[in-house]
Parts: C-alpha cells; structure tokens; sequence
C-alpha cells in the first residue's frame, strides 16, 4: 500500500551513512524512507582522517570498495551517492539546502571521537530547522539496553552475555527490509547534484594491495552464507587453527557495515534451529564471538577512557619498558619466535590476522616484550582492515591484562606451546616464512633447538636465514610476573 504523502515527517530526508555502507537491514535509511517522500543518501570523507595515524591501508581499501559498490546499487535504484568531503557539519547543511531536506538520519557510532563530531553535526543541523534522529545499529542491542538490574553497566562478559540472550529472546530484532522500503523513495540522481568520485586510496597516501580483504555488500552477504554452508558446523574445532580456512572473515564487513549485525545473528539463530546436536555446540560458539564485540562496544560506550587508559585504574602506575630495537623486531616479523613471525607476516601482507594469533602476538609484546599495549593497538588499528576501536582495545587490553575480565597478569602465552598446539605440523609457518619450510618437527616451532648436525645437513644457519630469539621465553615470563604483581595484585601463578 502507498504511503498517504500527508502522513510523512518530511518530504526529504537525508540518511548519512557512515560505517553502515550497505543497503540491506539498515536501521537509520528503513527509518528515513518510512517517514519521508524522498531520501537522499549520504557519505562524507574526512581528509584528515583518511590521512591520519589511527588508519592504514587495508582499510581504507575496503572502505573505498564498499563505497564504490553503494553507488552502483543506487545508480542501479535510478538514484547517487552524495559523496563528500570536508567538513561534515558543512557538507550536510550544504547538502540540506541543496535537496530541500528537512530530516537527517544516522546510526550511532559509540566512538568517542564520532561521538564529539555527530554532537557538532547535529548542533549545526538544528540550527537550520532540520530534524536529526540517530538509531541503534552497528550492535544488536544499545549500549543502555543491555545494563545490571541496578542500571549499572556490566564489566564481566559471562553475566553480559546471559543478559544479551535473555534480552534477544525477550525482543529480538530481525534483519530490516531496508533496501526494500527505500526502493521508491530514493531521490532521482539529478535531484542530488554535484558528487564526488570515489577516490583511489592512493590519494590519501595507502597503497593498495590485491591480498587485502575487499569491501562491499555482495561480497559480504556471499561470505556470510559461505561461512554457514560449509564451516559453521565445525567451527568450535577449526576457529583456533590458523591454517585452516574455519572462521567467518566477516569481521572487515561487520566494521564497514557491508552486513548488518541483526542478519549476521538471524543467520546463527536460523542454522541453530536447523541444526542437528553435533552442530549446536559450534553455531552457539559463533554466536558467543559475535556478543563478545557486542560486550566491547557495551565497555567502550559505557567507559569510554579505554579509548587512551587502561580499564583498570591501577594499571596507569605500570611503566613500560621502552626498547626501539625490540618494538621493530616485533613490527617486522624479526621476534625469533615462529609462530609470532608468521602471525606479524600475516597481518603486514594480508590486512588481516587471524584471532587467536592476535593473542599471541599481544601476549607476546605485553608480557615477553613489556611493551606497551598502546603501541601494538595502534599497529593493528594501522594494519588491519577490520581495525575496530572497541574489538581492538579489548582484545590488547585482554591479553595486556590491564581491561575488564582480562587475562590474570601471570598468564604469559608460551609462544612454542600455543605453536605447537595450534599449528601442529607447522603448516600456517611454512605458509608465512618459506625460510622455514625445510624445517620439520620441533625445529620448525623452535628452530633454535634444531641439533646442529641436522642444521648444517639442511643448509639451516639461526641468525643468517631466520632471526635468533630477541628474548628467552622462560625469562621474560619471571620478569613479566614480577613485573605486574605490585601493581595488579598478589596472586600466585
């Protein structure tokens, strides 16, 4: 049935998009189309954000995807993306009077950065007499929405996650027909006026790379129902194995917003209900991984100086150790350690790393290292096309057992055991350092314990074809402990 134009809001809407670069099960755009005649849709660049030191590469090449996609969908709908640059305030106020608009819409983004900019576009909006409304989005569920019985945010993830599967039996929120509602009322390409091309990453400075993930809602919507076809059901068994191809890979999608969380939940809802018991076990433990970014996103909203400190106030005494020499071994895949080496491979020639060899690498330059944790944030969030604040923070602060519901300090990650335990036969190393492929058994895991007389027979030297171990393992993990025990507490290893 028509909308009775005299019940609309508005008779132009923008919706700006912003890490929400899809058209499906779009909150703020099935928002816009449900209470105006017309919606113009919009993306503002920021120059100096695309430029600046909080992002790389990878994702600035996968943002410029999923643009690019978003233009072709709506040129296809007969309409454009408004795409600008510059000042958002400006830039949406120039775009207001252009269109005629009257309503903006937007989908939160619990950064405080973003927080302090949609406070000021939002400011400067009203002050032409347009309405602005943001929405719950990018999580399934509002960072109010999911608090103790005392209103008190949660800082523990086990009870966080009982209360986030209470709530979705309570209220659950399926996938929006965003796209479909809107169908009709994208405003005409003519009517949006003078847009920008996208742009190549080279013109904020990235080089782009054919083995960085690529962007757009296609490609996250065939990732998605890959995953589920063949690798949901064994996920539990494979999720930890680096060499296998196991998890969904659709953390890169879900930071762009080429895929809405609430789709991404009714996909593991939907396969739960069709599953049979020896899948329930893995589909539960995806669902468990999507409510822990949903936890971080609950932290960052609800405490946001994790931004910059420590969650943990006493953390702040800790003073890092400082070591040039050390940090550029780590950033350049020259630890000694191979499964470090391979996993800081991955990240530096890919855009991405695999989660549990996040861990390790962290662990590593927290506590072998005693570096701090800030560093190795702001390396993923520069190397990483999934480069989320709040997944990102949380995960570091995790392993640097400075966050909430952290790692004990005394827990150090043996980098040989996790090798051997998660890359059994060394296939994910060889994959990443082909210096190593000659090596077998233990020596590939520590190629310092290759005997000598099997060293030479291979051609092997430790210090000429691979790097001699920056730090002893054993050491490092007495002086980590002493280290952080008169400042995180007197337990016992």
């Amino acid at each position: 049935m028509a909308a009775n134009p005299l019940s609309m809001r508005h008779a132009t809407s923008i919706a700006w998009f912003r890490r929400d670069l899809r058209l499906s099960d779009h909150v703020a755009l099935a928002r816009a189309a449900s209470e105006s005649e017309r919606v113009v849709c919009a993306f503002v660049l920021d120059p100096e954000f695309l430029r600046g030191p909080r992002v790389g590469a990878p994702i600035v090449s996968f943002f410029f995807d999923a643009l690019a996609e978003l233009r072709v969908a709506l040129r296809e709908r007969g309409s454009d993306l408004a795409l600008l640059e510059g000042d958002f305030g400006t830039e949406l106020r120039g775009l207001a009077r252009r269109t005629g608009a009257t309503g903006l819409c937007y989908n939160l983004d619990y950064e405080p950065d973003a927080l302090s900019r949609d406070a000021r576009v939002e400011e400067a909006l009203r002050a032409d007499g347009i309405e602005v409304r943001s929405f719950v989005d990018h999580t399934y569920f509002g960072a109010r929405e999911t608090l103790k019985a005392d209103g008190t945010p949660y800082t523990v993830f086990t009870p966080y996650k009982r209360r986030w599967l209470e709530r979705r039996e309570l209220d659950p929120r399926p996938p929006l027909e965003s796209a479909a509602l809107a169908s009709r009322k994208f405003a005409p390409a003519d009517a949006i006026g003078t847009s920008l091309d996208i742009p190549q990453p080279e013109a904020y400075g990235h080089a782009r790379s054919a083995k960085f993930p690529r962007g757009g809602e296609r490609l996250a919507r065939r990732t998605l129902e890959a995953f589920v076809a063949t690798s949901l059901a064994a996920y539990a068994q494979r999720r930890n194995d680096p060499a296998a191809d196991g998890t969904s890979h659709l953390s890169p999608h879900l930071r762009a917003g080429t895929i809405g969380i609430r789709t991404c939940v009714q996909a593991a809802v939907d396969a739960r209900r069709a599953a049979g018991a020896s899948a329930a076990g893995s589909i539960d433990t995806w669902l468990g991984e999507l409510i822990w970014r949903e936890f971080y996103h609950h932290i960052l909203a609800n405490f946001p100086h994790v931004a910059h400190d420590p969650f943990v106030p006493q953390a702040k005494r800790l003073r890092y150790r400082e070591s040039k020499d050390d940090w550029q071994a780590w950033c350049d895949a020259r630890t000694g350690y191979p499964i470090v080496d391979a996993a800081m491979v991955q990240l530096n020639t890919t855009g991405w790393m695999h989660n549990r060899l996040r861990m390790i690498v962290a662990s590593f330059l927290t506590k072998d290292l005693l570096l701090d944790y800030r560093l190795g944030e702001r390396y993923f969030e520069q190397h990483l096309a999934d480069g989320d604040l709040a997944a990102n923070n949380g995960g570091w602060q995790w392993s640097a057992s400075t966050g909430t519901d952290a790692a004990p300090y005394f827990r150090v990650f043996n980098p040989v055991l996790q090798s051997r335990k998660f890359d059994p036969d060394g296939t994910f190393i060889r994959r990443m350092l082909p210096q190593l492929a000659r090596l077998d058994g233990m020596a590939v895991h520590a190629p310092w314990m290759l005997p000598p007389l099997e060293a030479e027979a291979l051609g092997f030297r430790l210090g000429r074809d691979y790097p001699e171990p920056i730090v002893d393992h054993a050491e490092a993990r007495l002086r980590a402990i002493a280290f952080f025990a008169p400042v995180l507490g007197k337990s016992k290893p």
